[in-house]
This record gives structure tokens, sequence and C-alpha cells, in this order.
């Protein structure tokens, strides 16, 4: 499903066709953005959108009273992972980091970068490595190394894993090991903990093997999650083999449907959604690619208990696909929370951001 990467004109984006539950709205929050994946977001309110296969980093911004965007950084190798930290942003393009300093002061003329690959010290490798950028509670950069593969042996020293870092590159810890290919983990708002996704193997079929969305227990630090040996909540893998595969694994919080391609998520912590999201994940799955009937194009919510128990999903935020005509027209992405409680929601397919508020 190679993604459209053309601007689509606003009255050609069928935002009504999208389905919320009762006293929720959607709008265009932006759009002309081809490719947009990851967001992340400045003080002064400025979003920054990662991409893949453009190669492109926007900027998304007031002015002169209008919401425009604009290119901050192009012809990169997927440059997928963004982060605004102190008035920087951050980019992630497969083993290349870029640091834009005081880019929100200067969304006119954008800065020069520092460069910072060599601190970091990254594998090349394209398959699964783009990059998810978070900050974590422990004033640390995270982001995963994924697989160089669909499945096979890896070195666990450099791939499949999540990883942290001081912010200029140093002491490098690995958080998460077997994970296949993480693009989206949050914070548990209470706890501290890392939550992520990730994508099960292909080509195992129709129904192998679900997507997952984990939690790192904080005793648990460097753990093990099964790739490429176990997977989904503790099947082996029929192609590599090893004793006891699943011995030791730490197994999802819940699955999320084979092939549903589920990335960005986010604990929803602000005031205007109902009770019943407070501490709740939002969470995009962009929709599988090689099913026969197609599975995700859409945000869920999750419930759970801090310690990763009793986990419910609920469809939040759906109609991006045609089940009758198994077609799609939208792929979500990426989820994030805005001051007032009201959610962006990036569409890949579209090149645009949905805005995502609640009033009865």
């Amino acid at each position: 499903n190679p993604p459209r990467l053309t601007v689509t004109p606003l009255e050609d984006i069928p935002v009504n066709k999208i389905q919320v539950p009762a006293g929720f709205k959607v709008e265009v929050w932006a759009h002309g953005i081809p490719g947009a994946r990851m967001m992340t977001r400045a003080a002064n309110g400025a979003v920054f959108v990662g991409t893949r296969t453009i190669g492109r980093v926007y900027v998304v911004y007031e002015k002169d009273g209008k919401r425009v965007s604009k290119i901050v950084a192009q012809k990169l190798n997927q440059p997928n992972g963004v982060l605004m930290h102190n008035g920087s942003l951050y980019i992630a393009a497969i083993n290349r980091v870029f640091r834009y300093d005081n880019i929100e002061a200067n969304l006119e003329n954008i800065p020069e970068p520092v460069e910072m690959t060599k601190d970091f010290n990254l594998p090349p490798d394209a398959h699964h490595n783009w990059k998810f950028l978070a900050y974590g509670p422990d004033k640390k950069m995270y982001f995963q190394v994924g697989s160089p593969c669909n499945v096979c042996e890896i070195n666990p020293g450099v791939h499949g894993q999540i990883r942290r870092y001081n912010m200029d590159g140093t002491g490098m810890e690995i958080v998460a090991r077997g994970v296949r290919n993480s693009v989206g983990f949050d914070f548990h708002p209470k706890t501290g903990e890392l939550w992520f996704t990730d994508n099960g193997r292909d080509w195992a079929g129709e129904t192998g093997f679900d997507d997952e969305l984990n939690r790192v227990p904080a005793d648990k630090i460097g753990g093990h999650f099964g790739f490429p040996y176990c997977h989904a909540n503790g099947q082996p893998d029929p192609d590599i083999k090893v004793p006891n595969p699943c011995a030791n694994v730490i197994l999802p919080v819940t699955v999320l449907g084979a092939h549903t391609a589920a990335l960005g998520m986010r604990f929803y912590t602000g005031k205007m959604y109902p009770p019943e999201y407070q501490g709740a994940i939002l969470l995009a799955r962009h929709g599988s690619w090689n099913k026969t009937e197609r599975n995700g194009y859409d945000i869920l919510r999750v419930n759970a208990t801090p310690d990763g128990k009793d986990a419910k999903i609920t469809p939040f935020m759906t109609g991006f696909m045609d089940k009758a005509s198994n077609t799609y027209w939208g792929r979500p992405t990426d989820v994030m929370q805005l001051p007032d409680g009201s959610m962006l929601i990036s569409d890949e397919e579209q090149g645009a951001i949905y805005r995502v508020s609640y009033g009865k």
C-alpha cells in the first residue's frame, strides 16, 4: 500500500466518513502535508511532522491568523522520528540524527541543524529501522532499533530493541529486547513505565501473528519480548526454532490483531474527554498491507490497570475503511494530545491531521 505522496485538496478529504462516539467531533486541523506520520509539539504550539517515503519533516504553525505548513527538512532517509525538547527539534532518519536549536523562534528562517549522527552511532539498516522518538520521565531520549528483516536471528546487542540515551547521545541503555518493530510508545502517567506497540511478523498466514501492546515493568528493564522466537500471547515461531522459545518472555498487555500495523499511541491525560478516557491509551492501527481481508485502519481506546491487567479494547475512530468493498481511504498513523485535551490524529494517506474534540 504505497502512500499517496501528493497534496490532497481539502475538499477531497472525506472527513464526514469518520465515525466517533456520540459527543465527539472530527475536523481537518491541517492538510497539504503528504506522507504525514509521527508528530511532536513545541511550547509555542507549532507541530512538527515526520514522514517516511517522501523524506520530509514539516512544521504546522499559526501565521497571520491562519494555520500554515512548510518543509523543515527534506531528502532524508525516512525521517519518521521527531522530538521537541527545550526549544530544539530532534530528527532521526534511520541512522542519522539532527538537532535544530531554537527552531520554534525561527520558523520563518529555519536554522542549520547540528548533526549528531556520530554521537548516537546507529546501524544503517533501513528495514524496520525508521525511528519513533520520545522524551522519558527520566529526562532521556527513547527510540527503537528494529529488526533488519521480517523474521530472522538478530544480534541482540544491535537490533530488535528499544534504547534510551542522554540527550547528547551518551549513556546508551537497552530498555527492551526482542522487539520486532515498534513505532509508538508512551510512559504511564502514574507509574512512569514504558508501554509500546510492536508489529508482529508477516508471511505466517492470514492470522499470524498479532500485533502487541506491551509494558516494560520497572523491575524488568532490558527484558525480552520474544522476537524472533516467540510471538503474541506465547506462540512459537514456525521457522526460527529454539527450545522453550517463550520461556522468560514478557507477554503483552493485549494483542491488537494480525497485520494491523499498530503504530502511534499515547495515554490520555486531558480533561476534555469523558471519565472513561482518563488514563486510557488511544492507539492508531495503520492498517494491513498483506492480508486478504483488510484489518485495522482505525483508532482504538485501550483501558488497562497500571500493572497491565484487565485490558479492554473499544473502537474510538473508524470509517477509514469500507469492509464491503475491502478498500480504504485513510491510514491513521500517530496520535498526540493538545493542551486543551483534544487529540490530533495524523493520516499518512491523505497527508492530513485531524483534531478530535468533545462536547456534550
